[in-house]
Order: C-alpha cells, then sequence, then structure tokens
C-alpha cells in the first residue's frame, strides 16, 4: 500500500507541475502539486510525532484541498458563492475535526474522541454529499461546451469522493474497508490522468485550426464560415457578427444586428476580431471558451481573412436591407399621406368649392329683380374661395418646405436656428446645386434635432455645422443637455434616419445620459 499511497501522490505532483508549465495563469495546477504534496505528508511516515490535533489536519488537509479543487475545476477559482460555501466547508470540517481532537485529551477522556469520531463522520457526510450535489447540478445547467471542459475529471471526481464518503466514516467506526481503499487509490490517481487527458484535447484542439484554414479556402459559401467556426470551437450556439462601419453595428450574413449585449448573458461572451487594428467581426461564444484564450486567438487569426470577405458580404446585404426597410418605410409614409390629403380634400376643400357655384347661381337669380341682395351672396362666395385658399395652403404645408425653394437650404437653415431659444454657434458651408431630396432630409435633420433641443434636452448651448466632406454633406447637431435621447422612443428621429437611408446616407445619435446628444447625418451629394 505504501507504493500505491507513493504512486497516487506523484501522479498528483507530476500532473500539477505539467499544468502549471503549461497554463501558469490556471489554477488547477498549483491545487494539484498541493494535494499530491499534502497527500504524501498524510500517508508516509513522518521522523517527528505530532500532537493528535495537528495529526488529524495533517491527514485530513489534502482531502480539502481536494474538495477544493473538485468544485473549482477547470479554472481553479471558485468563483461563484456556492463553490465558494462548499470549499469552505471542506476546511472547516477539517479543521473542526482537528480542534476536537486536540481537546478529546482533556477531561472528556473516552467521551471527547467519541465526540471527535462522530463530528469527522458528520462533516464527511455533509461535505462529500454538498460536492456531489453541487457537481451535478453545474453539470446539469452547463452547455454542451461547458461540458465538454468539465467532463474530463467531472466524473472521476465524483466517484473519488463518493468513495471517500464511503471509506473514512467506516475507517472511523473500525470496520475493514481494504478493498475499498484501494479503489479509493485507483480512483484518485485517475484524477490527474483525466486532467492530462484534457490537456491533450485542448491541445488537439489547436491542431485542428490548420483544418479550419482548409475549410474555409474551400468554402464555397461564406454562410460556412459560422458553421467552420462552431465546429472548431466545439460551441453550436456560437454567432458571428460583422462590423458595419457606417451604421456604426455588427450584423449577420442577413443585415440582422447582432449586439455584443447578448454577451451580457451569465453563459455567454465576446470577442472581437480586428485585422491592421481596424474590427471586421465579433464571435459571442459560450463562456467556457474564455478558458482557451490560446484557442480562440488562433482560431480568429486563421479565420481573419475569410471573415473579412464575409464582412464585405454582409455589409452589402446590410445596406441592402436597410434600403429595402427605408423604402418600405417611406412608401408607407408617402401612402399615409396621400390618404390624409385626399381625406381632407374630399371632406373639406370639395364641399366648400361646390358650395360656391350653388352660392354664385342664387346670387345670378336675384341679380335682376334685386341687386341689394346679390351683393352679400357675391361677397360669401368670395371668402368662401379665400377660405379654401388657406386650407390649400395648410394642405401643403410639411409636403415641401417653401423656405427652401426661396431661400435655399443656408437661407432656410439660418430661419431655423433665429428662432431658437437655445443660444446656438451656427457654421453653415453649403455649395450650390445640392439634390433636392438632399436639402430637404438635412433641413429636416435640423429642424428636428433643435425640436427636441428645446422640448427635452435643458442643454444650456448647442452646436450646428453643416459643409461637405469628401463628397457628403455632413448636418451635425450637438447640445450640453442630460441626454438620455432614444431614436428608437419617437417617430421624429426614426422616420428622419428611414428618409437618409433612402438617399443613400445615414443618420447617427449618440445621447449617453448627462453628456448631451449629437445628431450627424451623413448624405451624399451627387
Amino acid at each position: 500500500m505504501l507504493a500505491v499511497a507513493v504512486g497516487v501522490g506523484l501522479s498528483f505532483v507530476a500532473a500539477g507541475l505539467v499544468g502549471w508549465r503549461a497554463r501558469p495563469r490556471n489554477r488547477v495546477g498549483p491545487l494539484l502539486v498541493t494535494v499530491g504534496v499534502l497527500w504524501w505528508l498524510a500517508k508516509l511516515p513522518l521522523p517527528i510525532s505530532m500532537p493528535d490535533g495537528l495529526d488529524v489536519v495533517r491527514g485530513g488537509a489534502w482531502a480539502a484541498v481536494l474538495a477544493h479543487l473538485v468544485v473549482a475545476y477547470p479554472t481553479g477559482r471558485l468563483g461563484a458563492s456556492a463553490p465558494r460555501l462548499v470549499g469552505g466547508l471542506a476546511y472547516l470540517s477539517v479543521a473542526v475535526v482537528g480542534i476536537s481532537t486536540a481537546l478529546r485529551a482533556g477531561p472528556a477522556g473516552a467521551d471527547g474522541s467519541n465526540r471527535a469520531g462522530v463530528i469527522a463522520i458528520v462533516g464527511v457526510l455533509l461535505t462529500g454529499s454538498a460536492i456531489v450535489g453541487l457537481q451535478l447540478v453545474r453539470w446539469r445547467r452547463s452547455s454542451v461546451t461547458g461540458r465538454r471542459y468539465l467532463n474530463p475529471v467531472f466524473g472521476i471526481g465524483v466517484v473519488a469522493v463518493t468513495m471517500f464518503v464511503a471509506v473514512k466514516p467506516a475507517r472511523i467506526v473500525g470496520w475493514d474497508v481494504s478493498a475499498l481503499t484501494l479503489v479509493l487509490h485507483l480512483t484518485l490517481a485517475a484524477i490527474p490522468l483525466g486532467y492530462l487527458a484534457g490537456m491533450l484535447r485542448r491541445r488537439v484542439d489547436r491542431s485542428g485550426v490548420a483544418d479550419l484554414v482548409v475549410r474555409l479556402h474551400g468554402a464555397s459559401r461564406s454562410e460556412s464560415i459560422e458553421v467552420a467556426l462552431a465546429r472548431t470551437l466545439h460551441d453550436p450556439t456560437l454567432r458571428v457578427g460583422y462590423w458595419v462601419p457606417e451604421s456604426d453595428r455588427y450584423v449577420d450574413l442577413d443585415g440582422r444586428t447582432v449586439s455584443p449585449s447578448l454577451a451580457e448573458e451569465p453563459d455567454r461572451l465576446s470577442t472581437r476580431i480586428d485585422r491592421a487594428g481596424e474590427p471586421i467581426a465579433i464571435l459571442v461564444h459560450d463562456r467556457a471558451l474564455a478558458e482557451e484564450p490560446e484557442l480562440i486567438e488562433a482560431t480568429c487569426a486563421a479565420a481573419g481573412l475569410a471573415l473579412e470577405n464575409a464582412r464585405l458580404t454582409a455589409d452589402l446585404r446590410a445596406r441592402l436591407r436597410q434600403l429595402a426597410d427605408s423604402r418600405l418605410a417611406l412608401l408607407r409614409a408617402g401612402e399615409a399621406e396621400r390618404r390624409r390629403l385626399e381625406r381632407d380634400l374630399h371632406d373639406g376643400v370639395q364641399q366648400r368649392l361646390l358650395s360656391i357655384p350653388m352660392t354664385l347661381g342664387l346670387a345670378e337669380a336675384v341679380l335682376p329683380a334685386d341687386p341689394g341682395r346679390a351683393v352679400p351672396l357675391i361677397a360669401e362666395a368670395k371668402n368662401a374661395t379665400l377660405g379654401i385658399l388657406g386650407e390649400l395652403r395648410a394642405l401643403t404645408q410639411g409636403l415641401h418646405p417653401p423656405v427652401l425653394t426661396e431661400r435655399g437650404l443656408a437661407g432656410a437653415v439660418r430661419e431655423l436656428t433665429a428662432l431658437s431659444p437655445v443660444p446656438l454657434r451656427l457654421r453653415v458651408d453649403v455649395p450650390a446645386g445640392l439634390p433636392p431630396e438632399v436639402e430637404t432630409t438635412a433641413y429636416y435633420v435640423v429642424a428636428e434635432a433643435l425640436a427636441n433641443i428645446t422640448k427635452h434636452a435643458a442643454a444650456g448651448r448647442a452646436d450646428l455645422r453643416i459643409g461637405v466632406s469628401e463628397g457628403q454633406l455632413v448636418v451635425d447637431v450637438r447640445d450640453d443637455g442630460r441626454g438620455g435621447a432614444d431614436p428608437a422612443g419617437g417617430s421624429g428621429l426614426r422616420g428622419l434616419a428611414a428618409r437618409a437611408a433612402a438617399c443613400g446616407g445615414s443618420l447617427r445619435v449618440e445621447s449617453r445620459p448627462g453628456n448631451g446628444t449629437r445628431v450627424r447625418a451623413v448624405l451624399p451629394c451627387g
């Protein structure tokens, strides 16, 4: 049995040193070495005698560290409150049994010894049950990827703890446990082997990155990139988002937004992929992969070129999707406006127009016999005509700002800013010959931004710049107000974003609470 004890300790120390050297940031290696050293201290004879309490702690310390190792695998960190509680219970059990044993030499005599044995049995049963229960819950709640990294030590650890729970109390009460002890030793020796097997599988995973390059090179469809990455990282839930600079967001190959906020879930993380210092994609993956930074780094490097090509495809599809959505929104808005005009013309203007011929006909009938009675009828028809003109002006209001036609974009913007109650610094440099739809969109962006500043921002000052940069008209409106504006919460900015997209441009709103709001529209001039 001495050779078995030496072999068990050697397996822990050797595996721990290998893991410590290969993964210095991971704490499993140091824990394995600690278990092996404490195992030798417990099982090998010492040249000196120790007090009973310290001798009990020496004999059980390895089990407490092993419990720590099992519940903290694969990171070596206890992390959440439940593993901390179970690990603390293991250390506390060893300490309590040691203290109770040290006190048995007092007046209690044999009763103290029995009490220490009962405490030891209760501690082992309670701690072992807690470890097994926690591990089963962890495994059940883990994802497919998490179980893959948990499995090499999970099953062996649960069996080892179960065997220890069976052997330790039986030995305390004086039963013959030689056969169970041998099985326990073999199971304990298998824990470092399971750890080394997991390390070997990680090395095989990293070597599989070369196959990823081959698969991506021969892929006939860019959609297979996400599948290939998921297979290489062994994460079926992996999602890839491609960076679109114009809209400052990540999208999938169908143009749908892939938000990094998906990674805020407890079991998800995100990894950004860059090329030449610029973002090209983001991976939203299982949190278990955080323990394999080398694998993720190698995978991202191997897939960089393919992801760059796929990003261009995703960018194009996102633009097409945005353009289709913008056109649909404008079509619906135009249809709604047409129906409004039709209804207003039918219910208002048309009825009043019909009344004018009737009034004039009545005046014509009474004119030969009673000219004085015809005068008020003619005046009534005149007033009705003037009223209809006013209604027509009201109906056409908003279809196209007349001030744009009369004074151009620069003059129309200056007229808007002249009415702003918030102090405003204005810089306008607008060339002549802008497309009418660009002028109209820019005008409404300024009008909506100034209206929001007046109503909601509580700003002390604002800054408006309009100019041309790299062949595009840039409208930039900033304020120092309360911020926190949500473009999704109002129809004004959403409609302007759709109008800008329909012109081939974009509109962005930056509004962090307490830092003011910035509305920036970029519109093509050609």
